[in-house]
């Protein structure tokens, strides 16, 4: 029998995985006893990474989250851990170094057990100084190194540097392959140097199933010795998550390893609970592209975790584009030709801005940047043209060293800009706060908190922060699920063809049991043509004998806004309903209607 390898329930980044939001702090208590009784987890990935953030966007207190969420798993012997972003702790921005103890602090009263760092550059001194920081709270420090594939991330360059953080005191170490592009044999090569130089250090493997390849390399790095295996499990695995715990169980089985037993009705009981979260509000902000494998992936290697928000992205940048097509007439882009032109041009920048490993906030960065490389192009400008001051400081050498060179056009453009680059030690840029912090909160009359917990979230989170107290956070909240229910509502919307003739373009509406009373169409402020439906109905049953009555009322509703191109003749457009379908017909303007229109001007 081969050794022993242990799992972990990476809960709190199975849901930003997929979507946005995690659960609420009413949602996690109930499903703690569940994953608890499944018997199965020796860790839980409980918060860290967006949770204090997605708490405060909920306009909910995240410090009695963290409290409530890692209680139960504490009075169960079940290790929690939580994601740590090193010089930028929670947030996509550098943290002062007081913040950042205080962090480790708080936590640890809260009840983590484990922080896992990782500094989205790799650079070791970004990560060394939360070694130190996590020892003086108590908690074991397990280091991260960050897998992405190209020229420069040898299995080389990944066992000096973690042989490098456990010289400095790094308890454990983390092979986070956030992409789930790393090439199982070389993750392998990775686990068992460090292992030959450390036998006794643990090593935790997170992976992402998106391109394929995680299963595999789960498997390579169980057979060169790794300790932990962080897994996901339905309805939120695979995808831009996790491997499934019952397939990751079943492999290292059969391949000879000890692994524990699940509880099924436990297992079934979590499932059901995920589900019922996701039907509350959480699917609301779950793509369904986000639950598919996609090879794609391997190119532009963007990790899982980010994959929500770029789906979000793409439609609106979609949109943008297609407007600019419409008023030249030129034709429509569709979001697959958007998504592959996007990947294509992270292939190009990647290496054109040093080879950032793809993690938290650098995938960001590297996407942005790519993103608005290809909506200049598509609108006939240059790339470049648009970086924002985060982006900057990356380039700079800010947030640390960059793995690779900045490309000869990049360094002249912050050059011409008059743009300094930094050596230095990326936390001197960033001095103490929690002073600042403290004043503030005295003034606005709040509580610094149990342990200084309010204080820290503050200092991490100062935007979020004030919008939570101030009740906006939860206003803007609620009124944002209101409206993705609403649209939700629509997506059942009827179909749309359109198409184009000589002399018109003709809009037709599958609309069943509608009348033209049930409809309003017409031109908007913007020139848009807006198509609305809406349709009340009742059905009653009664029973004559007895006192058995029913009613079932049906409300439907949809709306649709379509760019008109340039030469549609406004004034002539028609509708009608008949036949179950919505015709509308928009008139071309005539050649002779087109030359009256054009004004020439004598020059005097």
């Amino acid at each position: 029998m081969k050794k022993e390898i242990k799992f972990s329930l990476v809960f709190r980044d199975m849901w930003q995985s997929a979507g946005k939001y995690v659960p609420r702090v009413d949602q996690l208590v109930k499903v703690a006893p569940a994953i608890i009784e499944m018997g199965c987890f020796a860790r839980v990935e409980t918060n860290g990474g967006g949770f204090e953030q997605v708490n405060l966007l909920f306009g909910e207190n995240p410090n009695k989250a963290v409290r409530e969420w890692t209680k139960p798993f504490h009075e169960a012997g079940i290790q929690t851990h939580m994601l740590d972003r090193a010089l930028n702790g929670l947030r996509m921005s550098p943290v002062p170094a007081d913040v950042r103890k205080l962090f480790y602090k708080v936590k640890k009263a809260q009840g983590t057990d484990i922080t896992r760092t990782f500094c989205g550059l790799n650079d070791t001194r970004n990560i060394i100084p939360s070694i130190g920081y996590a020892h003086d709270a108590g908690m074991i420090s397990q280091c991260s190194l960050c897998i992405t594939h190209s020229p420069i991330h040898t299995v080389e360059y990944y066992t000096e540097m973690a042989l490098k953080l456990i010289k400095a005191g790094a308890d454990e170490i983390c092979i986070k392959d956030m992409a789930g592009i790393g090439r199982p044999v070389s993750l392998g090569k990775i686990v068992a140097n460090i292992k030959a130089a450390h036998p006794d250090i643990p090593i935790q493997y997170h992976s992402h199933a998106g391109p394929g390849f995680n299963m595999a390399s789960i498997l390579e790095v169980c057979e060169a010795g790794c300790d932990y295996i962080d897994v996901g499990m339905e309805p939120l695995s695979w995808g831009t998550g996790h491997a499934d715990l019952l397939s990751v169980q079943a492999m290292l089985k059969d391949a000879g390893f000890q692994v524990p037993e699940v509880n099924m009705e436990a297992y079934m009981k979590v499932r059901a609970l995920i589900q019922e979260f996701m039907d509350d509000f959480l699917g609301l902000y779950i793509s369904p592209r986000n639950r598919l494998m996609n090879s794609l992936l391997i190119g532009p290697g963007l990790p899982g975790g980010m994959m929500g928000s770029l789906m979000a992205d793409l439609e609106s940048n979609l949109e943008s584009i297609n407007k600019y097509k419409a008023k030249r007439n030129l034709p429509f882009m569709k979001q697959d030709e958007l998504l592959i032109k996007l990947f294509n041009e992270v292939a190009y920048v990647w290496p054109r801005v040093g080879y950032p490993p793809l993690v938290t906030p650098f995938s960001q960065y590297v996407k942005n940047l790519s993103m608005m490389n290809v909506m200049a192009m598509e609108k006939g400008k240059e790339r470049w043209g648009m970086i924002a001051d985060d982006i900057w400081d990356m380039l700079l050498g800010k947030a640390g060293k960059l793995p690779g060179e900045l490309a000869p056009e990049l360094v002249e453009k912050a050059e011409r800009e008059g743009r300094k680059f930094f050596n230095g030690n990326p936390q001197d840029n960033y001095p103490d706060a929690l002073d600042k912090y403290r004043k503030l909160m005295k003034e606005n009359k709040w509580e610094v908190g149990e342990d200084d917990e309010e204080l820290f979230e503050y200092a991490m989170h100062p935007a979020q922060y004030e919008a939570y107290k101030s009740g906006k956070a939860k206003e803007d909240f609620l009124a944002d699920v209101k409206k993705r229910r609403e649209e939700k509502a629509n997506a059942t919307a009827p179909a749309i063809n359109v198409f184009e003739t000589e002399k018109e373009y003709k809009v037709e509406l599958a609309a069943p049991g509608m009348t033209k009373e049930d409809f309003n169409v017409h031109i908007d402020e913007e020139n848009n043509l807006v198509i609305s439906m809406e349709k009340k109905t009742e059905n009653k049953e009664e029973k004559k004998e007895g006192r058995y009555l029913r009613r079932e009322f049906s409300y439907s509703k949809f709306q649709q806004t379509m760019i008109l191109p340039d030469d549609v003749d406004k004034e002539k457009i028609s509708a009608q309903v008949e036949n179950g379908v919505l015709n509308i017909d928009l008139p071309k303007f005539s050649e002779q209607e087109k030359e009256k229109a054009k004004r020439f001007i004598d020059v005097k």
